[in-house]
Order: C-alpha cells, then structure tokens, then sequence
C-alpha cells in the first residue's frame, strides 16, 4: 500500500484543523477516548457542536489561540492507502514551518473560506507550493454551508484562482467545494451541493496518482552508509560490503551498470538487499543497500548514478533559499555548513540577488539580507564538489539545506535553480 504525503494550509479560521478533525473522525482514524475528551472540551467551552479541530491542534497554545503555529503531523489509513498529514500554519510569520512541512508532500491542500474568498495568504500559500514543486493542488473551499451552498460563490472562486495560477508552476489543479464542520464533500459527497459533480476529498486523495510524480528517469543514489559486519559476529557475513542509501532517482536492477562519483569509476550491481530480504529493483523512495561487482573505495556522500546520465558536479550554486534564523540574517559573506543529500561541506554566500515578496511576487534587488521568514535567490560556494540536479528537475538531489556552524542548528532551505 503506497503512502500519500499531502499538507495543509490556509488563513486563520479557513477551518484547517476542522478539516483534518473530520477527516480522521469519519475515517474512523481515532480513538474513543480521544472524542470523548473533544466532545468533554467542546461542552467546557460552550461550543453547540464537536469542535473536531481540537484533535489536531495539539500545541497549548494552539488551542488556546485557536490557531496552528507548529506543523503537526498526523496519520490515518483507509483501506487503498495510508497518508501522512501535514498540518501547516498559515500565518506569514510561521512561512518556514510552511516550507518544511511542504518540502516532503506529494499534495497540498489550500483552504478557502467562501465568504472571504481568495486573500493574499492564499495567494502566498499557492506560491510556496509551487516554488516547492508539490505536484498536485487541491483547492477547497470550506465553509460553503455559510454561503448557502451556492454554485455562484464557488465558481467566482475558482475562475479567481484560476487567474492566479496561471502565472505560476501550478501542474495538477482541483477545486472541491467543502463544509468541513458538517462534512460536506468531505469524505462523503454531499446532498446539499447536487451541483458538484467531482468527488470528495478523501476519494480524491485516495485516488491521485503519484508514482510518476518521482524522477525515475535519473538514476541517483546517495550512499547513507558503508555496511561492513564484524565477522566475528557474522561469520557467513565475512566477505559482505554494502552501501546503504534512500534511492533519490531512477529504478536500479541488479546487473545494471553503474558510476561512482566522484571517483568516475564504473561498477555492476551485484544485489539489492533490503530488510525484508533481496529484491529485484528499487526505485523512489525507497531505502536500501546496494552489493556492487568491485571493491571500489565508496563513503558516506558519494553517489551513484548511470555512467551516461550523471548529476552536475558543481560548487558554484544558484538557490532559492527560505531563511529560517531568528536573530541570524543571510548575507553576502555568510560562512555555513550545506547539507546536500548525504553530503556536508562547508559554504560561503557570494551574493545575494534579490530578496522575494511572497505576498506580490516582486523581487526586490536592493536586499542586502535575508531575515526570518524571507525567501530569496543566493549565489553560494561549497569547499567540496555537489552531485546536483536542478530542483525542478529532482526534489532530493535539488534541495539541501544551510547550517549554523556555530550552533548546528538548521537556518536554511534551498532550491537549486542552476550550478556549475
């Protein structure tokens, strides 16, 4: 059974938790006591109904704001896949909570509320999406029992967004018009809107294509690990030598020939091990260990790939990053750590180009720095080679992310827009 990974976002109040609340309430996703303790703070708070947000708005000060200031992540399964939720704030001020939490997703979900229509953080959020190549678009929207279910909104809506969209990497579109507080097109299709002929949103997530979502043209495999048993302890195990790694691109069979960078040198796969045994082929995502025909000199942070379909070997680096640091600017001169895959090496900002207005899409080239929450295109320069591809290209081998060297904490993530 595949996984689907698919975020959530929306303004303050658009009904996002609600949402995931009936979701895993109509999934039959939670327990017993879990409702009881919703249904028993509902009371408490004087609420006329289930408050389902409550189940995912976790954080105290969450629920005592009634907004979603950490990506949540939550999880479920109906019986033709299981999904991975990420819940993700809205506001401007959490945009990084935003990009970790969409980095990952195979689809996101935006919410609208009827009565608001399309604002400048939808428009944001259908941005950031997009600059992060999340492959389908679902956008709902909620609250349609406020607006007298009426097909008129709804259209005016989509035709707005549309709009939009056009002028962004928008590939997979669909609009659902929902009420997640009584379960509208939920997970169910609704009585109240006959004029909908689409499907639900949980038949839509259930039925969205994304095994051709990945790069599997581009043979990568980042090398995690070198597996050498102690032959004491596993003395049938004497002569074995694997390279652990998540597969980033491409189908990898035993017998296919293979390179190794950065030595250049070629090799054939002998075996493809994983934990529950030997397969004959492995492909994204998946995490296992490659036996290979010569004993080359692999480590942590090499990479193998087809001898005539290799990764950019770059140090000079285009990105658009999303700065992450409160109290720490990005700035010409900056030195960091850059974590590219399984590789780390030290980097230098050389320039920084333009800093981006998510809200206007205006590239604001008088920038000197890049503060929290900002996004912006830098040109970097790495101590050691990368094995890259360009972020439109591969989302693994594309994305990395910038370092405090002095603190080891994450204060970046980027998209590689061009190297060499």
């Amino acid at each position: 059974m595949d996984i689907l990974r698919f975020a959530t976002a929306g303004s303050v109040d658009d009904g996002k938790s609600t949402l995931i609340g009936r979701l895993l309430f109509d999934s039959k996703a939670i327990f017993e006591d879990q409702l009881e303790a919703v249904e028993r703070t509902s009371r408490d708070r004087g609420t006329e109904y289930t408050d389902l947000s409550l189940l995912t708005d976790g954080l105290r000060a969450e629920r005592e704001q009634g907004i979603t200031i950490d990506v949540a992540y939550r999880y479920f399964a109906t019986p033709k896949r299981k999904f991975i939720i990420a819940d993700t704030p809205g506001h401007i001020q959490y945009t990084r909570n935003m990009v970790t939490g969409a980095s990952t997703a195979d689809l996101a979900i935006i919410l609208i509320d009827a009565r608001k229509g399309v604002l400048e953080q939808s428009r944001r959020h259908a941005f950031l999406t997009t600059l992060l190549r999340v492959p389908h678009l679902v956008l709902a929207v909620n609250k349609m029992d406020l607006v007298d279910y009426s097909e008129a909104r709804f259209d005016e809506i989509r035709e707005e967004f549309t709009a939009f969209a056009s002028k962004l990497n928008a590939s997979d579109l669909t609009f659902i018009p929902i009420s997640a507080l009584h379960g509208d097109n939920v997970v169910s299709r609704s009585e109240n809107m006959p004029w909908y002929e689409g499907s639900s949103l949980l038949h839509h997530l259930e039925h969205v294509h994304i095994a051709s979502d990945r790069n599997l043209v581009d043979v990568r495999f980042p090398v995690q690990y070198v597996i050498r048993p102690h032959s004491a302890t596993s003395p049938d195990l004497h002569d074995y030598r694997g390279y652990a790694g998540q597969v980033a691109g491409g189908v990898l069979k035993p017998g296919d020939e293979v390179l190794h960078l950065p030595s250049g040198l070629t090799t054939t796969i002998t075996g493809i091990d994983t934990f529950d045994g030997p397969v004959e082929e492995a492909f994204p995502p998946m995490s296992v260990t490659l036996r290979l025909g010569d004993d080359i000199d692999i480590s942590r942070g090499d990479l193998i790939c087809r001898p005539h379909n290799q990764p950019q070997v770059a140090q000079e680096i285009d990105a658009m990053v999303c700065w992450m640091a409160d109290g720490l600017k990005l700035q010409p001169r900056s030195k960091l750590l850059i974590k590219h895959t399984t590789r780390t090496a030290r980097v230098l900002v050389r320039d920084l180009h333009y800093r981006l207005d998510v809200n206007t899409l205006h590239r604001d080239e008088t920038a000197t720095a890049l503060t929290l929450n900002e996004i912006g295109r830098v040109s970097l320069r790495t101590t050691q080679p990368l094995f890259v591809d360009d972020y439109a290209r591969n989302r693994m081998t594309g994305g990395f992310i910038l370092i405090d060297e002095a603190t080891n904490g994450t204060v970046g993530a980027g998209m590689i827009v061009d190297a060499r």
